[in-house]
């Protein structure tokens, strides 16, 4: 339980972030029951204030790949900061930038030779845009339906969801999105040769966690060649060995003219994101003395961030969490399809390693299409948020239903996740899921959570 001082702490800190931060998340989380204060988090558990557990099984969007805090990475920042070397002069080489850099050019293969260093994937992506313009002369961008690559205003440019760009204006012009998956459509579009680079998730995750066919990305690659367009990757989510290989790109054998990273790059402790590119990329934006530094970021190579990203490859590697993510995520996967097994609302269990949706339908039963069309009328989420809430309060999972797909829930864990924790998943969700096929609890919640909704 809590004591009375916990609680009047939490709700400080809780009345504080509204007043100067953003007090509709704070709404939010309380409509959700999520809002809890974690005060130890170690691998794949969250421990709030009042010594209850909880498992995480979203890694904050694939940021957690070594799980949180991992002490080989906390111990390497503790001394890089203790050795006073040079973090941020900006008028010097940066030894460990150089070294993140050779090493992530290796592992990626192909043709990406050098890297730009940024703080995150949206930033990532604008230098991705930018580079692909300066080196094809080529104003268009363009991208898959449904796809997520960031919410500054170039990234955005990128997405066909319209909910992330309502009110913020015109956006990047020469832009278009394309069906994910559909050859036909992308090679119309690339006969035009307006495009500068086709920008692409190897696996669509907010858009429900979405593997292509085997051969679309090679097909694509292919076609970005015939017709002088940069093949772009944005693997912020799926690099860094969450899907099994370092690169998601490496499962579908192709070679990319650049490859946009970040999240789980430096252990989820220091922003750290990369561009790694071709010579010739490169090249093109770094094309003489005066353009030497013509595209930078002021924290892009600071030794906290290179430090953390070096020994997070190094535990990836020295604890082959590459292989444990293909082990785990084919366990997980075989063990929610059967377990899920003959519940009219789930469609399928689907992913790439350790990055798995869950998708879920529309009922057929009349007893159930009713309460369900009527919550999707307030709001498309409300089914899928009463999902995240009961695993989260009366189970203690983690998760999150995917930012442009609201039928799909994302299972990413760590990839420190043992078995005994997957094992304990299964049922939870099974609980969940027969719950809103069984009961009317399910759906009554669903409507106490609209009514808070509305009061509030």
């Amino acid at each position: 339980m809590h004591t009375a001082l916990q609680i009047e702490q939490s709700e400080r800190a809780s009345d504080r972030y509204a007043k100067r931060v953003n007090p509709e998340w704070v709404r939010l989380l309380d409509l959700l029951q999520m809002n809890v204060r974690y005060e130890r988090c170690v691998g794949t558990e969250l421990f709030t204030d009042d010594g209850k557990r909880v498992l995480d099984f979203l890694s904050g969007y694939c940021v957690h790949n070594v799980g949180h805090n991992h002490p080989e990475v906390v111990r390497a920042l503790q001394n890089e900061l203790e050795r006073c070397g040079p973090a941020m002069i900006q008028t010097h080489v940066a030894d460990l930038a150089g070294e993140l850099a050779e090493k992530l050019c290796e592992r990626a293969g192909g043709r990406l030779a050098k890297a730009f260093f940024c703080s995150s994937g949206s930033e990532g992506v604008e230098a991705a845009i930018k580079f692909a313009r300066a080196h094809t002369r080529r104003a268009g961008i363009l991208s898959a339906e449904h796809a997520f690559h960031g919410l500054t205003c170039g990234a955005l440019s990128l997405m066909s969801d319209k909910f992330w760009s309502e009110g913020f204006g015109p956006l990047l012009p020469d832009t278009s999105a394309i069906p994910f998956g559909s050859l036909e459509t992308l090679e119309r579009e690339l006969k035009t040769k307006r495009f500068a680079a086709f920008i692409v998730e190897p696996v669509q995750s907010e858009a429900g966690v979405c593997v292509p066919d085997p051969d679309y990305l090679h097909i694509a690659e292919s076609l970005c060649r015939r017709y002088g367009t940069l093949f772009v990757l944005d693997e912020v989510q799926t690099g860094m060995y969450r899907t099994g290989s370092f690169l998601a790109a490496h499962h579908f054998e192709v070679e990319p003219d650049m490859v946009v990273l970040a999240k789980a790059m430096s252990g989820g402790l220091v922003p750290c994101g990369a561009v790694l590119m071709s010579d010739a990329v490169c090249a093109s934006v770094y094309s003489s003395l005066p353009r030497a530094f013509v595209h930078t970021s002021t924290f892009s190579e600071n030794s906290l961030a290179m430090r953390a990203a070096l020994v997070t490859l190094e535990v990836l590697e020295n604890h082959e969490l590459g292989q444990r993510s293909i082990e785990a995520g084919k366990y997980l996967q075989a063990q929610l399809t059967e377990a899920l097994r003959g519940f009219e609302m789930v469609k399928e269990v689907r992913g790439m390693g350790l990055l798995m949706g869950i998708e879920f339908q529309a009922p057929r039963q009349l007893r159930l299409r009713i309460p369900y069309q009527a919550f999707g009328a307030i709001h498309p989420a409300m089914f899928g948020q009463i999902v995240v809430m009961r695993l989260f309060r009366d189970f203690g999972f983690l998760t999150q239903i995917c930012g442009n797909n609201f039928m799909v829930l994302k299972v990413a864990p760590p990839l420190v996740v043992t078995d005994a924790q997957l094992d304990t998943f299964v049922p939870a969700i099974r609980d969940v899921v027969e719950l809103a096929h069984s009961s009317g609890a399910f759906w009554s919640e669903a409507l106490g959570m609209a009514r808070r909704a509305f009061r509030s």
